[in-house]
């Protein structure tokens, strides 16, 4: 466990200096450091998602079972934002626009940070716990990722709230659709490289590329633009890499690898390196995903006061609701697992992160602030602050025996 006190450790300094930074530097310069850290934060978490991709099996003569895994994402991502949402609209805003379309649509745009798991903090978290050969590992990746595609698909309807139709959105439905097919027809085919080095250029590649379409959509219509989550380009491509022997999430996190004969006792150089470059990368993107937490003083209003006792109660509840939403995967899967496993599961899709985040940005840049995405903002962090006790909670009650991971996933 000691690795998933130093991640935690990382996301309390990332958060901390998320709130300092921007105000030891001028306006300009922190829009630049802002900017930074989101690259290096998307980067980071496309070398993730490769990884988590490469060790991704897809059952194809079971194909209804991850129709109900995906039924199971949808609710563990739509009951939290469908309770912060209601939340915010019954108490944020007075009794005579309880009712009104722009009300619900500010609300159910802020409250959809609630849904996001992050899978990048999940991942890494669980396979810093030793957790990677387990029962619960498996279902969570499959859930953490559906989960996140389903929060991308519900941010299309509410961009489309905010500014109507536009042809934008059906071409990001368009290119998940195909990046799916993809992921599902070349399931590793493709005789890549996957050495660490290859796999973070190929996240480089990845982000440059969703970057020039974000900038070159922006030109076209900057209230609209194309954004494509490099969540998802990311762990497809490493579905469709044909892995090496050996090569895995628990490699790269400092698991021992598989020897056989002569060289049972030792651990072979390029797998010691992949476990220091897994690591590595995972302790970056923590400090990273803290990072790119918004300042709370650049969504205060000017002359605007707060009553931070107040904000902090909101922030609890508001984190409570959110995380009594994730629950749901607990009343599934009774046959697969006993019920501690599953309530850990469930547990285990408590953290959020970038998804979020960015879900929060979104919110800003159309003109929504004040008390309401401050307190989705802190509650967000709270959450990230927690994932650490999060994780030591999911290693308890599975116990020392945890029902291993299937053989066909």
């Amino acid at each position: 466990m000691q690795k998933v006190l130093l991640y935690s450790g990382l996301l309390v300094a990332g958060l901390v200096f998320s709130q300092l930074v921007p105000g030891w530097l001028e306006p300009q310069a922190a829009a630049t450091w802002a900017t930074g850290v989101r690259w290096l934060t998307m980067i980071a978490l496309a070398f993730i998602m490769i990884h988590v991709g490469l060790e991704f099996n897809i059952d194809k003569s079971n194909v209804r079972k991850y129709a109900w895994d995906y039924i199971v994402a949808c609710t563990a991502a739509g009951f939290p934002w469908i309770f912060a949402a209601v939340y915010f609209v019954f108490v944020f805003h007075p009794q005579d626009q309880w009712w009104t379309s722009h009300t619900w649509t500010e609300s159910l745009l802020t409250g959809r940070f609630a849904a996001p798991t992050s899978a990048g903090v999940l991942f890494s978290m669980l396979a810093a716990a030793g957790l990677v050969s387990t029962w619960l590992f498996v279902k969570a990746r499959i859930l953490a990722i559906f989960d996140d595609i389903d929060t991308v698909l519900f941010m299309i309807p509410l961009k489309m709230m905010m500014v109507g139709l536009k042809w934008q959105l059906a071409v990001v439905v368009l290119l998940m659709l195909a990046q799916l097919w993809l992921a599902w027809k070349y399931l590793h085919r493709w005789a890549l490289p996957s050495r660490w080095f290859n796999v973070l250029f190929y996240a480089f590649i990845l982000f440059v590329g969703c970057e020039l379409i974000y900038q070159g959509s922006k030109a076209i219509d900057v209230k609209v633009p194309i954004h494509l989550e490099i969540l998802l380009p990311a762990f497809v491509l490493g579905c469709m890499i044909r892995p090496r022997h050996g090569h895995g999430l628990a490699q790269a996190e400092g698991a021992a690898p598989e020897h056989h004969g002569a060289h049972h006792a030792k651990v072979d150089e390029h797998e010691r390196s992949e476990a220091i470059a897994g690591t590595t990368m995972s302790a970056v993107f923590m400090i990273l995903v803290g990072l790119s937490m918004p300042a709370v003083g650049t969504m205060v209003k000017p002359g605007e006061t707060l009553d931070w006792g107040m904000i902090a109660l909101h922030v609890v509840i508001v984190t409570v609701l959110a995380n009594l939403g994730k629950m749901f995967p607990a009343f599934c899967y009774r046959k697969e697992a006993p019920l501690r496993e599953r309530i850990a599961v469930a547990i285990g899709m408590w953290p959020r992160g970038e998804v979020g985040a960015g879900v929060l940005v979104v919110s800003l840049s159309y003109g929504i602030g004040g008390p309401m995405v401050i307190v989705a903002m802190l509650s967000l962090a709270l959450n990230l602050l927690l994932t650490g006790v999060f994780i030591i909670i999911v290693k308890r009650l599975i116990g020392p025996n945890p029902t291993p991971a299937p053989t066909n996933p």
